[in-house]
Formats: C-alpha cells, structure tokens, sequence
C-alpha cells in the first residue's frame, strides 16, 4: 500500500512544514546543534554570499533551466510521459546487459553497447541519469522560493515540470526515464553502475525543498509513491541491493523527517549495512571505487570516487543522528580524519585521480592534475555541515568555510553561467583543454552535474550561517545579513562585515530572552591574533573548542565587534606531498591565493616564476576583479633554460630577476583572459620563511 498521508500529520512527531532547511534533525535525535528554521536567517545581496545567491536566483537557475531544455533532458521526460499513456509502463524482469560494469561514462557493456549509444536508438542523447539534473535543479528552485520575492518564472517552470513527473510515472510509481524508454527488462537489475537509486534521491531532495518551503506539495506526493516502491522492493529482513553512488540514503533520512514515516529512515540504514559485503562488484576499479569492499562501521580511511564517498559519509551522519548510532557516527569521524588530514587539497578539493574521479594514495595530492570536481567539494560542504550539527566541533565548519570561499566558490565564474567541473591548483601552459579539465569555465557538460548542484547549494546557502542549541546561538560563517532564533523569546542578530575582505564583524544583538544566553562566534584557526568589544568596551572572553564565548544578559541592541587580525601568509604542505615538495602557498584570511598568467609581465612564462619568501607580501589598494583584494608576492622571473634538453646534468641556478606580482584569490582565476594558473609556487633559494603556516 502506498504511504500517501501528509506531511502534516504524519506521525512521530516529524519537522513541521515551512519551519526547516535542507538538514532538520527531529527533536530527539542525537546532536549537539539545532539548524536554523528556513526563514530564519537571510543574507545581504550586498555582501559576498548575498550576491553569490543573488546571483543564483537572477543568472544560475535561468541558465540551467535553459540547458535543461536544450541537452534534451526534459524533452527524455516527455517522452516518458508519451510511452506511458500509450500503455507502455515499466518492465522489472530482464537480465543483466547493456550497462558499463563501471567507470566512466563511455565505458562498455558487456554487449558492446554503452549507455549513450544505446540510448541514442530510440533518441535519448544525454546521459543515462540525467533526470538528476532537473531534480536538482528543483531542489534549488524550491529554496529559492522560500526566500522572499521569488520569480514568478521559477514558480511556474516547478509547476509545469512537477505535472510532467507526475505524467512520467509509472503506476506502480516508478520514475526513470532512461529505464523506461531504454532498457526496462534491466530496471533495478545493475545498481552499481544504474544510478536509479542515486536519481531517485535527488528526487526526494527536491521534493523535501518543495515542501518544506511549501512550493509544491504536489512533489511530495511523487516522490513518496517512489519512495513507497523502494520501501516494498529493497526493504524487509531478506532484501538485498544498494546503490553504486550512494545519494538515495541522505534522501530518505530527511524525507522521514518530513513524514516521520519510519520505513524510509530503516531503509538508509540498511542499504548502509548492507556496504562492504562485495555485492557491488569488482568492476573496473574494484569494490573501493564503491566503498563496498568494508562495513561502513569498520571504514578507517577514505577511498574511491570521491562524490561517492562522501555521500556515502553524509548518509552515515543522519542515519547514526536519527538512530543514536555513536559506532556509526565515529566511523564518520574516522574517515573524516583521514580525508581531511591526508587526502584533501588546500582548497578544500577533493580527488587527486582523473581516471576514476577518486581519492589517491595519502598525500598523493598532484597540483596539476587535481580532479577536485565541483560536486565533491559541495559533498564534503553537506558531510561537514552535517558532522558540526551532530558534534559542534569547530574543525568541521573551518571546512565549511574553506570549501566554500575556494573550491566551491570557483566552480562557477562571476557571471553565473559558466562552470568547472574539475578544478585543478595548476593549469600549465599550453594546457589542451579536454573536457575533464579545461582552461576555461564551460556553460554545460555531456555530464553535468556541477551547475545544478552549485545552484541548489547557493539558493540554501543562508541556512548554514548559524545553528542553536540550549545555551544558546553559534555563528559559523560570516556574511552580512540577520539570524533569527528563539532561546526562551525571541533573538535577532544583525551582521555586518566585508568578510573575507576584511576581519571586521560586528554583530547587534536585540534579545527579548527571559535570561542569559551565550552568543558563540567561531575564531577560525588561521587567526593568530583577535579582539572584541562588546557595547563599546573591550572585553577578555574564553575561546572554547573554536568558538569565543560571550556569556550574559543581553541588553537591547547590543554591539559586539570582533576583530579578526588577517595579514596574508605563506602556507608550507606536509612534506610527505612529494609533488609540491620545494613549494608554498600565499593564503589570506579564508582565502586561498594563486598567480595567474593575466596578471604577469608580456613575456614571462608562469613556469618560470619562482616565489621569494623572504620578501614582504603586501596587500593592494585598489580592489582587484568583482572587487577582490589582491596581493602582491614577491618573486623572481629566471631565464628559461639554457638547453632545450629535456634532460641535463644539474647546473648552477639560472639568473633571475626581481619582480613583484599580483595574486588574485584562487575561486576567480580563469574569469579573464585563459591561461596559466598556480596555487603552489617553487621558491627561490633562500631562507625559509618565519610565518609559515603547515596543513598537513
């Protein structure tokens, strides 16, 4: 029987509609932090996240939507719809054929035939899941509309395409177009390489974002009567099956939080136990490229396709959260320790090997041939966010914010339109510019996942500045704007600061409370140095496990100033990164600096760049593109070499000369003219440096 009841009276008490984001732990779930309501918060269009997500509503979602139609990807939909009212539904028997064991997307099946060629038969021309790409690109449109103003546009484009889902359903309610117009004598026959459960998840997201902004209801009940097949196929004691590309999991954790129905939270946590059994196959990459070669329970490192592991980890959190799972939750913590302790880039990337998108050896992180896909670096932004609610520990929303000022933030141009999918710390000179890597930002990609993922982050983004809990409000990221919350009456706290620009955040606080609360503001670990006032005054406050903690009874309209000292550094690697051994960073604040080929004299080569760390690296005064602050390092341009041999005995240092460069914030470069790029800059012979900072 379908599990159809509403969201709103739902038993066990689930989060009630139009009060939540895109995480909403219940009320007794394990956790140390609450995540603001959906309204709660909002950012300043003025500021950099404000006008990232403005950015978003007025330039990402038209352009995606606009592809959408274009790549054909709707048009698979309509078709779907067509095939279903001329009687012909869904087929569950068939056996296994006609998909790639594993790894890319032009891989071979058994057959001979790939999943694009196969398709291209009955003219379906995109990827075989790409049906994700509308799902998230409702997902973000149903944020976008819980923020006041929503464009009326986007309003009637979720309409229009939640009564074309509704059409491509089957009546049992499966909903895959490629499965049902391709091959459906294979549906839920190959889940490591069919991604029909990975689909299903990003349609369960967008249905939690349209109900819980209340966007459309409609999409709700689509994605439960799919959710109910998932239950009724893949659930009970005897059932087997996960999915290759773990999503479907996180989906059904917050879909239980909106319906409180128990069998979509039982679910996740079995398609989790059920990893590390082999079922999955060896595949071309073997078990690790599915994290299916140990329990999750017993994971003591981080390995495989990287987006993969990371949902994989997302999901983990929120079925350990609802179940008050502390083995579960530690095995997280574990893997977290070693990705972000050995296997993540100083951007925050994540994925050092093209070949299968996946983490390397430890401390195999190559600057040049970083994969670093944009949609794993939005993974490991949700993985964290999720961790900091379950533990309150400041390292994972030093994460939060490192992902999102570089990596996250360079996936996508100032414009809103163009796109990296992978995002290397070095693009050398006379770079080819293949797909996987290209020297310039893409408007959209034969896989194209990245733009509509960065679409639905940046329309929640305000959802991840502050959470609550019984002492009272935490502020992790820091964006002009308001948070809003409720600790024994209401609480509002108004933010201004040209962050990360500057390290000046002042903060008013007008609290109705009945007592005192504490206000917490994160110190990130790059500040060595800070001070704060509190109405005028200065104040000496605990730093506890990252945060300062004010303590008090606030009066109305309090102001409390922090001043964070932000003078730029170098930044040495742990020197087991054999690829960048001989090299620093030049970092500032949050940021993450490089040189840029635009930026150098005509007739230099970044090549031949070498940085000096002795010298002073100064900040400029005039504001650089989209109004950056811009360095200057200083360098040394050496004569190229005397030989073109490309191998020679060792010589005497080529001459060199001084020079003095601008560096412009790694998340902009490739805005302007293409070319040559580096975040790890070889130094010149000379003293190290006194103001290293090490990331290890």
């Amino acid at each position: 029987m379908s599990h159809t009841q509403s969201i709103v009276d739902a038993p066990a008490q689930p989060v009630p509609a139009g009060t939540a984001g895109p995480v909403a732990p219940t009320a007794a779930a394990l956790g140390a932090l609450a995540p603001l309501g959906l309204g709660d918060a909002q950012l300043d269009p003025a500021g950099l996240l404000g006008s990232w997500q403005a950015r978003n509503a007025a330039a990402t979602l038209p352009h995606c939507i606009e592809h959408l139609e274009t790549s054909g990807v709707l048009g698979n939909l309509r078709r779907t719809a067509a095939r279903l009212a001329d009687g012909a539904g869904p087929n569950a028997a068939g056996s296994r054929a006609g998909l790639p064991d594993a790894g890319g997307p032009e891989a071979a099946g058994p057959d001979g035939t790939t999943p694009l060629t196969a398709g291209r038969e009955v003219g379906y021309g995109s990827m075989w899941f790409s049906d994700t790409d509308v799902y998230k690109t409702l997902e973000a449109i149903g944020w976008e509309l819980a923020r006041p103003g929503g464009d009326p546009q986007l309003r009637r484009f979720l309409a229009e395409t939640v009564e074309l889902l509704a059409r491509a359903q089957g009546p049992d309610g499966y909903l895959n177009s490629y499965f049902t117009l391709v091959r459906p004598e294979i549906r839920f026959q190959e889940l490591d390489w069919s991604h029909e459960l990975y689909c299903a998840g990003h349609l369960i997201q967008a249905a939690v974002a349209a109900a819980r902004s209340g966007a459309s209801p409609e999409l709700a009940a689509i994605a439960i009567r799919f959710a109910d097949l998932l239950v009724e196929r893949f659930g009970g004691p005897d059932a087997t099956g996960t999915c290759g590309h773990p999503e479907i999991e996180t989906a059904l954790v917050e879909l239980y939080r909106v319906t409180g129905h128990r069998p979509y939270l039982d679910l996740a946590a079995a398609f989790i136990e059920r990893r590390g059994a082999g079922t999955l196959g060896e595949g071309r990459f073997g078990s690790p490229y599915f994290q299916d070669h140990v329990r999750v329970r017993d994971a003591v490192e981080g390995t495989g396709h990287a987006v993969r592991q990371l949902y994989l980890m997302a999901s983990a959190v929120d079925v350990a959260v609802e179940n008050r799972d502390e083995e579960l939750l530690a095995a997280a913590e574990r893997v977290w320790a070693d990705i972000y302790g050995r296997k993540v880039y100083l951007t925050g990337a994540h994925g050092s090997r093209h070949r299968d998108e996946a983490y390397g050896d430890p401390y195999e992180l190559p600057p040049d041939r970083a994969y670093g896909e944009t949609c794993a670096s939005i993974a490991g932004f949700h993985w964290n966010w999720r961790l900091l609610l379950a533990t309150g520990r400041a390292r994972y929303a030093e994460e939060l914010e490192r992902t999102l000022l570089n990596a996250i933030a360079g996936g996508s141009d100032v414009e809103g339109r163009h796109f990296f999918y992978s995002n290397p710390l070095q693009m050398r000179t006379g770079h080819d510019g293949s797909e996987d890597s290209p020297s310039r930002r893409l408007a959209w990609y034969s896989c194209s996942c990245c733009p509509p993922n960065l679409a639905r982050l940046m329309a929640s983004l305000q959802g991840y500045l502050a959470t609550t809990d019984p002492t009272g409000l935490q502020l992790h990221l820091f964006a002009p704007g308001t948070v809003r919350a409720d600790l024994g009456g209401p609480v509002e706290l108004t933010i201004r600061t040209e962050y990360p620009w500057q390290g000046r955040v002042a903060l008013t606080v007008a609290s109705a409370a009945a007592g005192p609360w504490t206000l917490s503001v994160r110190v990130p670990q790059w500040c060595t140095r800070f001070a704060v006032t509190v109405a005028g005054e200065p104040v000496e406050a605990p730093v506890e496990d990252g945060y300062l903690r004010l303590r008090r009874g606030w009066a109305a309209w309090t102001e409390v100033v922090v001043e964070f000292d932000m003078p730029a550094r170098l930044v040495a690697a742990h020197p087991r990164v054999d690829a960048i051994r001989g090299s620093l960073a030049v970092a500032r604040g949050p940021l993450v600096y490089c040189l840029e080929q635009a930026d150098l004299p005509a007739g230099t080569v970044l090549e031949d760049v070498l940085l000096d760390p002795a010298g002073p690296i100064t900040v400029d005064g005039a504001p650089g593109p989209a109004g950056a602050v811009m360095l200057t390092v200083p360098a040394v341009v050496v004569a190229p070499p005397a030989t073109a041999e490309l191998y020679q005995p060792p010589a005497a240092a080529r001459p060199g000369t001084a020079v003095r460069l601008p560096a412009i914030p790694y998340f902009l470069w490739g805005n302007r003219a293409g070319g040559a790029m580096r975040v790890w800059i070889p130094t010149a012979p000379t003293a190290a440096p006194a103001n290293q900072d090490t990331v290890s």
